[in-house]
Order: C-alpha cells, then structure tokens, then sequence
C-alpha cells in the first residue's frame, strides 16, 4: 500500500528583487530538496528553530505556496501540477490549523461561519443540516454547541484553536497539516490540545504533519521525526530512536534543550549552546550547511581529524550506523550516534 503522501525533492525558493525595473538579483533559499512519507494514520514530525522551512514546506505541501521544483504525491495524484478542479477536490481531503488561533479566524464571523465556510464553498451546507454539522463539530473538539452564535473574541486562545480545528475536520480530511498548532498557547492548556490531537487521530483516522520545534510536543504525538537545518532535512527516524540515538549534531544540539523530569539527571546533563546565528539563506554556506555552528567540527579539528570535506562537499541523507546498533538516516560526513537525553 502506498504511503499517504509522498514528497520528493520539494524545492522552494524566493526570489529577491531590487531596483525600480523589480530585477530578480537572488533568491531565498527557503527549502532545498526535502523529502519524505507520511503513512495512513500515522504522523509524521517537523521540528527546527525558526526560520529554518519547516512552515514553507508545509505550506508547499498543501499549494498554498506553489513549489519551485520537486514532487508532492497525495493519495497517488500529484498535487504541483494538479489543475483547478482537481486541486479543489483534494484539498477537501487535506488540511491545514495554523499557528495564531488569534489571527487565523476572521473577527467579523461567528463560529458558525467560521467552521461552516468550507462546507458552504464545497457545496456542503444545506439548511439546518449543516448547522447540525457545525454544532457536532464542536462537540467533537470540546466546544459547546450553544456557543455557536459567538464570535472569536469572546473565547479563549485554547478555544480559539479548537475552533480552527473544527474549521478543519468539517470536509472529513485525511491529512492535517498542524503547523505549530500549540506554541502560540498557554502551557497549562497545550496538553489538552495535543491529547485532542491524538484522539481525533484515533477516533477519524488522521495523519498528520506535525510542525513545531518543542521537542517535548513532539516525542508524545510523533511516529517518526525529521529534524530540519536551513531548509534541509538532516536527519530522519522513529521517535523513539531519534531521542535514544541521536546521530546528527544538530539534533544533539536540540535534544540537550529538553528538559527532563529527574533534577538530578537534569544536572548532569551536556548542554550544547550553537555560536552565532543560522546563516542567510539566501547564501547558505557550502559543502554542510550546519559546519558554521557545529560543535563537533570544531573537535573533530582538535583532535587531528581532516575536515575540509564539511565545506567542500554537501553530506548526503543517508543511513549512518550507530554504535548502539540503530541506522537511520544522517546527513552529515562524520555522523556519532550517542545518547544525551
């Protein structure tokens, strides 16, 4: 059975332009040959520090942004090329709950409007029938249905991404794509809206891509995880093997940030503080675009080790054995693999 959706080398790049003739003088690099499945109920996570295109593809993923180059197979059809009327019926089963439940809900419309606005443009909303519609999807994502003549002002930030979640179950999807659905949240109420998550998940059948960059979110929700670097993915693995035996420097550098629940341990702890900032993307450094900023480098150089291939030479995303025994893939030229968490 094939995966859900599959994407393969998905490229998208800005341009930059300049001078009153508007001349392209450049691009942003924003996301560089990224690639991976997400199978049937399953989901997959996206984490990386801002900035880094995790946002970008999963916008791409959905058309909102058309892909420079690459490839984005939902179900088997391919989404970058679909015309019209064909995209339209596809994004009745795929999409999205964004980031700012504050701004993602439009003022001016009640909650009726809001999670009924997708059934009405698919022809969906008929009479009392879709009113019944909205009412059961609130009761499905913890909202009162009597609350449905309200407007987003008078609900919390926590109800206001429940109702952007309804707003996205109402056409039945297959694939959400959640980009940081719970950072712009309380921490008392992003464990009720990440459980929602799963039990939607459970109950519909979803997958997800899951956008974020709290690692902590991300262990309990992910099946797999893709660890993203300046617009590429540098390493890709089960949850459970990513957090065990990390084998990227970059993933070793986030891993040391999660806090852990033993003070003790806690203590005890390596923590991995990155110099500098993430280059421009729009001039990412050669060979490895993370050499700038890798610790590792620096002390594979003091103990003798040759290191020109990190400038010279792009590392390819590939399998990297492990002295624990686990393989997944890293893109880096002298991957480790050693527990930090």
């Amino acid at each position: 059975m094939t995966a859900l959706l599959e994407v393969d080398g998905l490229v998208k790049e800005f341009p930059i332009r300049s001078g009153l003739a508007r001349r392209t003088v450049g691009a942003v690099h924003a996301v560089s040959g990224v690639s991976f499945t997400i199978e049937r109920h399953r989901t997959l996570g996206l984490v990386g520090e801002s900035g880094c295109g995790k946002s970008t593809t999963g916008r791409a993923v959905l058309r909102l942004l058309d892909a420079t180059a690459g490839s984005v197979r939902f179900d088997g059809v391919e989404v970058t090329s679909a015309p019209a009327r064909e995209l339209r019926a596809l994004r009745r089963r795929m999409q999205i709950v964004f980031q700012d439940p504050y701004a993602s809900l439009d003022p001016r419309m009640t909650v009726e409007g809001i999670i009924g606005e997708p059934l009405r443009i698919h022809g969906r909303y008929r009479g009392g029938k879709g009113r019944a519609r909205v009412k059961e999807l609130m009761e499905l994502v913890g909202l009162k249905p009597e609350h449905v003549n309200r407007f987003p002002h008078e609900f919390s930030g926590g109800q206001r991404q429940r109702i952007g979640i309804a707003r996205a179950l109402s056409l039945d999807p297959d694939l959400l794509v959640l980009d940081e659905p719970v950072s712009a949240l309380d921490v008392s109420i992003q464990a009720g809206v990440v459980n929602l998550f799963e039990e939607l998940q459970d109950e519909l059948g979803l997958a997800y891509l899951f956008i974020a960059h709290d690692l902590a979110v991300v262990r309990h929700i992910s099946d797999v995880v893709a660890v993203m670097y300046l617009g590429k993915i540098v390493e890709s693995a089960p949850v459970d093997e990513l957090f065990e035996a990390p084998g990227h420097p970059y993933t070793h550098a986030l891993m040391s940030e999660v806090p852990v629940p033993d003070p003790r341990h806690q203590r005890q702890r390596e923590r991995i503080i990155l110099p500098g900032d993430p280059p421009n993307p729009a001039d990412p450094p050669s060979g490895c675009r993370f050499r700038t900023r890798c610790w590792h480098r620096q002390q594979l150089e003091d103990d003798g080790t040759d290191t020109s291939i990190c400038s010279e030479e792009e590392p390819l995303l590939q399998i990297s054995d492990g002295s624990n025994g686990s393989a997944h893939p890293v893109a880096c030229h002298f991957a480790e693999t050693r527990v930090v968490v």
